[in-house]
């Protein structure tokens, strides 16, 4: 063993852990005449990241001192806040002031040391690990020495320098990303251009801009697309015989009309003693092997993401809308959860099979709630699936009564709906687009599935994939309580332990209220983010105690992870998917989780750009609205069709208080309230920051509900 290594088994058993120098030379007996070579050894490993340096000279590994791993939350003032790794030890996040960055920029992922500051807990940088942006999309400008992207992403406080001899082609004003090549120490990056997207200000540059600045995957790389195709052409007829045989079997799908990629049918039964619930998903994983080309980038992307005017699948296209889109009147591999529930929806037998299913139907929401409804016309069409169809109506009745009772969270959250028209043109309707009847029952039956694998697969205890959702944070159940109060909802909850039936309850108080859709959302905010975790930890929002994803592989890494392990646990290779997935699950759920809130933030930002620019054609038009949002520095509020806009507080005529328990800012003549009854003008828009500022009018009088041209 060298010297090298020898010092750092003294470290590593925690010997020398935390000792400074002076300490490791006396424990060593390192004479006067050796102590500059050991102090190049310990300079070197410290190079290395294997050692480091605290304060006060103490030397160890990161862990040993207390060092705490994780990523940099810039802001546009310069400082930042680090994002640990470890939530369960360090829940809240640290800030760190701009001289404690030591070149750390947003994104990064680093090791910082705690320090204690006049805000309390902070952190300085000590390392950092790993650059988080190897290319950024901005706006390029150039001057007779250099050019310069300036990044949309405000959170990166640098502008990237591009030599003069790489740019001087490249027009000013243009949308582009930036290859990102060398992060020299007290300086601004450099890179070059590496793709020119438009036009600042151009809407179609904007929307690829943030679709690039979220680091999406538009194309699959070479050769990916082929291997789908080729292996969207196997033949299934091995298969099939090996499998149980469902296609004599009355099943559906029942999605949107513009639904191309089918992963989910149903199938019911009335018995004498209850129903007979069958859920068949798509069988993905019999196309894209574990570690494939195809797992690797579905890996990568995590899930689909959806955009008005697009898609970015996380499949290619000869999967998601071929081979593996339950298509109507077409043999398909399917993973099947057979269900067999009592008269009161209660699941008393499950069986999960490999199978082989054929779609009878092909239905759409809007047909099935037609059915419901009684149109003739419609169930004439459907005139071999209307029964079922109507028993599916019943059973979801049940279930949804189950759900409501043990306590589950139903969110009456509405949605906008942007479309674009033939001519490309935006169209968002006038008021929010809520559910209809026969999305809930596609819901409660693929949650009952969903609920039903993932409780037979904890009994098995193998490696698995749960979706868990925590309960809320105590400080945040509080200002929510309080500000339900403030509305005039009597609660008595136990903000430090709330259980999903007094949510539940306060909504159903609270039904009818003006301020429900505010109240709704409030609630939404109080509540942590759903994730994807190998440790079971219930699901508050449904009051489940056990929950997993398995109804969508198609489009949700989660689900073709799990797919895998259910079929190695029904061909009895438990101890396989042991030494296989137990390593695997804990990355995939984090990776996961990571892909779905870029995801979601990425769909916001881009419905944000055309509500924009839906928003641009109508300023100076008068609208009523509801106070949605109160802060210190202004109002928002939210149109009909869920459209906010931001109202500053300068705007306002005199002075205001913002007083935070009540959402309230009062001034000497008047107050504005979160839920209040407005009615304001379109002012303007801002395109780069997709916010919608209103001009404030005043409270509305009831008989100025409707929309109106200023005069």
């Amino acid at each position: 063993m060298n010297a090298q290594d020898t010092l750092l088994q003294y470290f590593s058993d925690g010997t020398l852990s935390g000792c400074t120098f002076a300490e490791i030379c006396r424990f060593l007996r390192i004479p006067h005449r050796e102590k500059n070579g050991l102090y190049d050894l310990l300079d070197a490993l410290c190079e290395e990241g294997k050692l480091f340096c605290a304060r006060g000279g103490r030397y160890g590994t990161p862990e040993q001192l207390g060092f705490v791993r994780g990523r940099i939350s810039g802001s546009e003032r310069g400082f930042a806040f680090l994002v640990p790794d470890d939530r369960e030890k360090y829940p809240d996040d640290l800030f760190i002031p701009r001289k404690f960055l030591h070149g750390a920029l947003h994104g990064d992922l680093v090791w910082a040391e705690r320090t204690f500051g006049r805000e309390g807990d902070e952190a300085e940088v000590v390392r950092i690990l790993e650059r988080g942006y190897q290319e950024i999309v901005g706006t390029f400008y150039k001057n007779r020495q250099a050019g310069w992207l300036v990044p949309d992403e405000r959170k990166f406080s640098k502008e990237i320098f591009i030599p003069l001899s790489d740019c001087y082609n490249i027009p000013d004003g243009v949308k582009a990303v930036a290859k990102i090549t060398d992060y020299p120490r007290g300086k601004s990056p450099g890179g070059y251009i590496s793709e020119i997207l438009g036009e600042e200000g151009d809407f179609f540059a904007e929307e690829l801009s943030l679709i690039r600045s979220f680091g999406l995957r538009e194309e699959f790389p070479d050769g990916l697309e082929r291997e789908a195709e080729r292996a969207a052409k196997r033949s299934i007829s091995a298969e099939i015989k090996r499998r149980k045989d469902l296609r004599d079997l009355l099943i559906v799908t029942i999605d949107g009309e513009d639904t191309r990629d089918i992963d989910d049918a149903v199938s019911l039964e009335r018995t004498e003693k209850g129903w007979l619930l069958g859920v068949h998903i798509a069988d993905v994983s019999h196309y894209v092997p574990y570690l494939s080309p195809l797992d690797k980038e579905a890996y990568a992307r995590g899930t689909s993401v959806y955009f008005p005017d697009r898609v970015l699948p996380m499949l290619p296209r000869a999967l998601s809308n071929g081979a593996c889109s339950l298509n109507e009147g077409e043999d398909r591999l399917t993973l099947s959860c057979l269900m067999t529930l009592d008269e009161k929806g209660k699941v008393k037998d499950a069986e999960i099979a490999e199978s082989v299913i054929r779609s009878r139907r092909r239905m759409t929401y809007t047909e099935v709630q037609a059915i419901l409804d009684g149109d003739e016309k419609t169930a004439a069409k459907f005139a071999d699936v209307k029964n079922m169809v109507c028993l599916f109506g019943d059973l979801a009745r049940l279930l949804k009564a189950r759900r409501k009772k043990r306590g589950s969270i139903d969110l009456d959250v509405k949605e906008t709906k942007i479309m674009l028209d033939k001519d490309g043109e935006i169209v968002i309707p006038d008021t929010q687009i809520a559910h209809s009847f026969s999305h809930e029952i596609i819901e409660q039956f693929m949650v009952l599935a969903n609920e039903t694998v993932a409780e037979t697969m904890q009994a098995q205890e193998l490696p698995f994939v749960f979706r868990i959702h925590e309960k809320p944070d105590e400080e945040k159940a509080a200002e929510f309580l309080a500000f339900a109060r403030h509305l005039g909802v009597r609660t008595r909850i136990d903000a430090a332990d709330v259980k999903p039936y007094n949510y539940a309850n306060l909504l159903s108080a609270a039904e009818g209220m003006p301020a429900y859709a505010v109240l709704n959302r409030a609630m939404l905010r109080s509540m942590q983010k759903a994730r994807y975790s190998p440790v079971n930890a219930g699901h508050f929002g449904l009051a489940s105690d056990c929950y997993c994803h398995f109804t969508s592989p198609i489009r949700r890494y989660p689900d073709l992870c799990i797919h895998r392990i259910i079929k190695e646990s029904l061909h009895g290779e438990g101890e396989r998917a042991e030494r296989t997935y137990r390593e695997f699950v804990s990355p995939a759920a984090k990776q996961s989780s990571d892909c779905e809130r870029r995801a979601a933030e990425a769909e916001r930002e881009v419905d944000a750009l055309y509500e924009t620019m839906y928003m641009s054609e109508r300023v100076g038009k008068v609208y009523p609205a509801v106070l949605s949002g109160v802060a210190d520095f202004g109002l928002f509020a939210e149109l009909s069709n869920g459209i906010e806009g931001f109202i500053p507080i300068e705007s306002l005529p005199g002075m205001y208080d913002f007083i935070p328990e009540r959402l309230t800012l009062k001034g000497n003549g008047e107050s504005w309230s979160l839920g209040d009854e407005v009615e304001i003008e379109v002012d303007s828009v801002d395109f780069a920051r997709r916010r919608t500022r209103f001009r404030l009018l005043g409270k509305r009088q009831k008989e100025n509900a409707g929309e109106k041209e200023k005069s």
